[in-house]
């Protein structure tokens, strides 16, 4: 049986990437309503972008950038990574990222209601809004994942190749 080192890794990678969410959302805690609303709404698209991420990796062929990658169009290879390991790859954009994206915009949700108006009525409108925004925008994103997932897919494969590091051989 092959080990796996998934575990691990995913904890690390989440303590990392809170530590620096939580800094920066802990940061912007004093900053004007203004620039917080709009780090919230950031904050809550880039959550749905990394759900759309997941679930369109999970939705898509492996075959249709097999034949692109067999063309060298660019950043068919990454695609076939991503969905090879479409279960790391979900768990990445969904849990981890839109997990943290959550959080953090608990956290400038409750910065918003002690810098707007310190009520109850607040409080809970600006959770229910933010939570609409969510949990609205990901039902979303999901259909359009599913809808688009090759489309999705290949941009992030694109993106991904740019920042390919490995040195070619010539």
């Amino acid at each position: 049986m092959k080990k796996d080192n998934w575990i691990p890794i995913i904890f690390i990678l989440t303590f990392i990437l809170s530590f620096i969410f939580g800094s920066i959302s802990t940061l912007v805690s004093n900053m004007n309503v203004l620039l917080l609303a709009i780090l919230l709404i950031v904050i809550i698209g880039i959550g749905i972008i990394f759900d759309m991420i997941g679930v369109a990796v999970l939705s898509c062929e492996e075959a249709t950038f097999h034949a692109k990658a067999s063309r060298k169009i660019k950043g068919s290879k990454e695609c076939v990574k991503l969905i090879k390991q479409a279960n790391r790859t979900s768990s990445i954009c969904n849990d981890v990222i839109g997990d943290i994206c959550g959080i953090v915009s608990g956290s400038i949700s409750a910065s918003l209601v002690v810098l707007l108006l310190d009520t109850p009525i607040m409080s809970i409108l600006l959770t229910a809004v933010v939570s609409a925004l969510t949990v609205g925008g990901k039902a979303i994103g999901k259909r359009i994942a599913i809808d688009h997932a090759e489309d999705i897919t290949f941009m992030v494969g694109k993106l991904l190749s740019k920042f390919n590091f490995k040195k070619k051989n010539k």
